[in-house]
């Protein structure tokens, strides 16, 4: 947009700022607008001239210069400012009216007779204004001309590209099954970039945890992407995980099943546990010891013992005679047994 024309706009108001905004104002409340009027987002005739009106003001208003700059001519026009004399005269210049400036190019400059053009199509234009005063042209007064605004500017001026998002990532990463129980810091990188972070405690296979800000970076302002990362965890011989519960294998006697037992363990870090086993428990039930579980910021779980009845794998005669004894002690109990297994 030619110099000349910013009489008539008041940038100011077009972003929503006061006049004595700062810089990070202004950039604010330009990209707050940009995200709502973008031609990609809105796509209406009026969304695309408020887009060609906001990017202007913001192209000017952002430079230190081009913003001092503007802020005299629209004082020009309020009246009061004074310059001093320049190539046509030795006196003073009371710009009260700024059509006093104007005035100049076409009619009598200084009352000297001569005349000077006025034209924004390139040789001459605003700067012709500034050269009368001592100032050279637009350029010298402390900004840029014309020829800063080159192909593919809306109706003259330098458009501003909008704010875009960063892409998101997909990354993996494997743990070993302590350091999905316990949490872990892992090392990773993206896009040349290498950062730590941390992976809760209580993570599980196939899990995606979501990075915020770790994907590609965004551009003109935007927000970086968010990196999804899928989690792969090695199996322990030992325990497995149910939610925030740790689960073992708990094997027992057959004697320890029928009357009941206090049943001696390790739990996950190797510190021992007792286990209540209540008489007349069969194999697959779970017993439990509290707190001894995976230990997340929002909850414990416990250390569960699955049963396992075991029997010795070569038993011998006496073994033999007392499990028959068993069987009769027990009547129909066999009996019951074999009816659920044909059911």
């Amino acid at each position: 947009m030619a110099e000349n024309e910013w009489l008539n706009k008041d940038f100011y108001k077009t972003l929503g700022v006061s006049k004595d905004a700062t810089e990070s104002e202004i950039t604010k409340a330009y990209r707050k607008l940009a995200r709502k009027y973008h031609p990609d987002i809105n796509k209406t005739k009026e969304g695309e001239e408020k887009f060609k009106d906001i990017s202007e003001a913001y192209d000017v208003l952002k430079d230190k210069e081009s913003r001092e700059r503007y802020d005299a001519i629209r004082q020009f026009g309020a009246g009061g400012a004074r310059f001093a004399g320049g190539a046509g005269g030795a006196g003073g210049f009371d710009a009260s009216n700024l059509n006093d400036i104007f005035s100049m190019f076409g009619g009598n400059a200084g009352g000297n007779g001569s005349h000077i053009r006025f034209s924004t199509n390139g040789g001459g234009g605003f700067d012709d204004i500034f050269s009368m005063f001592g100032g050279g042209n637009a350029g010298g007064y402390g900004g840029h001309g014309y020829e800063d605004y080159g192909d593919g500017a809306y109706a003259g001026y330098r458009p501003t590209p909008a704010p875009e998002d960063g892409a998101d990532l997909n990354s993996k990463i494997t743990l070993t099954f302590r350091q999905a129980v316990k949490g872990a810091t892992v090392s990773l990188s993206a896009g040349g970039r290498k950062f730590k972070t941390r992976i809760p405690a209580g993570v599980k296979d196939g899990q995606k945890i979501k990075l915020a800000g770790k994907g590609k970076p965004g551009s003109h302002g935007g927000r970086n992407g968010d990196m999804y990362l899928t989690v792969t965890v090695t199996e322990d011989p030992k325990f497995t995980m149910d939610g925030v519960d740790l689960v073992v294998d708990l094997p027992i006697t057959v004697g320890q099943a029928v009357d009941g037992a206090k049943v001696e363990a390790k739990d996950f870090d190797g510190d021992p546990v007792t286990f209540k086993v209540h008489a007349g428990t069969s194999s697959g039930a779970e017993v439990r010891v509290k707190g001894k579980g995976v230990k997340t910021k929002r909850e414990t779980g416990d250390l569960v013992g699955r049963v396992q009845i075991r029997v010795p794998e070569h038993p011998g005669l006496g073994e033999k005679h007392a499990a028959k004894e068993f069987d009769k002690a027990c009547g129909d109990f066999a009996d019951k047994l074999a009816e659920a297994r044909e059911a």
